[in-house]
């Protein structure tokens, strides 16, 4: 049961100045529990205490980092059901898929524990030139300083976690800003770090309205951002950023090609948890599948039969696998782009209806080419299926779109693997298996308008440190 109300944290502290938030049961429609709301003032004077607390963070030992870090895992774990029903509820997650999520939580802090003792340096040979003998040059890394992260409604704890926890393990002060139609998991997050010895003003989680927010991104007293999100919005705050880097996680419409020789039952078994897992709101759900034409009758047939049994309704309900998207607008807009690919002569093998923010799980054939559905970011249950009969075409096909995050590829040549890897303008190339797979200590990340830079919590980690050269004469 969620709290009939909850707070925002300032400094490390919780406070309840406000309950302006009412956070929505996304099933229901009905008022599920309210949260505090900050102001700019609010905001400015958690910067202002993130940069207060940027000495402490930057002396604060690896060890007790990684303590801080072990005690969240082990609260998150006591608390794994708590956090799971109250994803269920703000984000309208299938129950299974939000435990799957906090187990993912759980992963992410106990990986940055492990990261958090490890941030090492390097040797340089430096008499590669008779210039350079006597000379001794190392490096280190250092926190970057204070930094604003930005996360969203789909992932509202596994991917506040990816910028929260290697944070800490980096040894950097942060602000973050959760999505306000899913505050509750990252204020649950902020009550756990409030048990431990981090720094006063270490940490501040903060739901603000957009049009409030503007310092996360302006203020130059923080030195990174990090946001996750739709791709229109992260590249104007890109824009509106100055100097500080931008690490941008954005959008997608993710392809899986089928080749032949592929074991189309598990293709299939793969691609309906790809397509449709948590209501298909996944950056890196599989959206276009294209299958080779030796397969394509059997495919599409097995497909159909497969997304017509998945069960809708009650995300609280242990059974179901689709639940409701994130708001009935939401679900509007893509149901009005199926509709409008069936005006444009595509066939419904399966869905296509909506009730409110239920939108049925979705599958279309002989779509536009340039129909929304297959060249924006769905973002929701519905996926498009098309043929191909020669496999560098069909990799060409994935690279026909504005967006780079993942693909996958059901293939045993390994020839065509290597092919797929050089070739594909993604950030990740899955084997055997969806887009939509990722363990969370990998670099994961996209190319053109699927973002900038690596998460993954090695690789945030290098982003949220600098390196420092020291280098040493000796004059003897």
């Amino acid at each position: 049961m969620l709290q009939a109300s909850y707070p925002y944290y300032l400094a490390n502290e919780a406070q309840t100045p406000n309950q302006d938030l009412i956070v929505y049961d996304k099933f229901t429609g009905k008022a599920a529990t309210r949260v505090a709301m900050a102001d700019a003032v609010t905001i400015d004077q958690a910067i202002a205490a993130a940069e207060a607390a940027t000495e402490p963070m930057r002396k604060l030992p690896a060890y007790k980092r990684q303590a801080v870090l072990n005690h969240c895992v082990k609260r998150f774990e006591e608390r794994a059901e708590e956090l799971a029903q109250a994803l269920c509820v703000e984000a309208g997650k299938p129950i299974k898929d939000a435990r799957g999520e906090v187990v993912r939580l759980i992963d992410t802090f106990r990986i940055a524990a492990e990261e958090a003792v490890r941030i090492g340096g390097e040797i340089i040979p430096m008499d590669i030139t008779p210039r350079g003998e006597g000379y001794t040059g190392m490096w280190k890394r250092v926190p970057i300083g204070p930094c604003s992260f930005i996360s969203p409604f789909n992932f509202p704890l596994n991917l506040a976690a990816h910028k929260v926890a290697p944070a800490i393990a980096a040894g950097c002060p942060f602000i973050l800003k959760p999505a306000s139609m899913t505050p509750i998991g990252a204020i649950i997050i902020g009550k756990i770090l409030a048990e431990t010895d981090l720094p006063k003003g270490a940490f501040s989680i903060l739901p603000c309205h957009r049009d409030g927010a503007d310092l996360f991104t302006t203020d130059e007293r923080l030195k990174l951002l990090s946001f996750t999100g739709s791709p229109e919005v992260g590249w104007q705050l890109k824009a509106k950023a100055g100097k500080k880097p931008v690490i941008l996680e954005l959008g997608g419409n993710a392809a899986c090609v089928v080749d032949e020789g592929t074991d189309i039952d598990d293709a299939v078994t793969r691609i309906i948890f790809g397509a449709y897992y948590q209501s298909g709101q996944s950056c890196i759900g599989v959206q276009r599948i294209m299958v080779h034409e030796a397969h394509y009758d059997e495919v599409r047939d097995k497909l159909t039969a497969a997304v017509k049994a998945l069960r809708s309704g009650d995300p609280k309900d242990e059974d179901t696998f689709i639940g409701p998207m994130i708001s009935e607008k939401e679900a509007t807009r893509l149901h009005d782009w199926v509709l409008e690919a069936k005006a444009e002569g595509a066939t419904l093998l399966a869905g296509g209806e909506r009730t409110g923010a239920m939108l049925d799980a979705t599958l279309l054939e002989n779509v536009k080419a340039d129909s929304n559905v297959n060249t924006q970011e769905a973002f929701g249950p519905v996926a498009v299926l098309s043929k191909f009969s020669d496999f560098d075409e069909a990799l060409k096909e994935v690279n026909n779109s504005s967006f780079g995050l993942q693909a996958g590829i059901f293939t045993r040549d390994i020839y065509k693997i290597q092919k797929a890897w050089d070739e594909l303008e993604v950030g990740g190339v899955v084997i055997g298996d969806v887009p939509s797979w990722r363990v969370d200590h990998m670099p994961y990340g996209g190319v053109k308008d699927s973002g900038l830079g690596r998460e993954g919590v090695r690789y945030a980690i290098e982003d949220m440190t600098e390196l420092r050269l020291l280098v040493i004469r000796n004059p003897n």
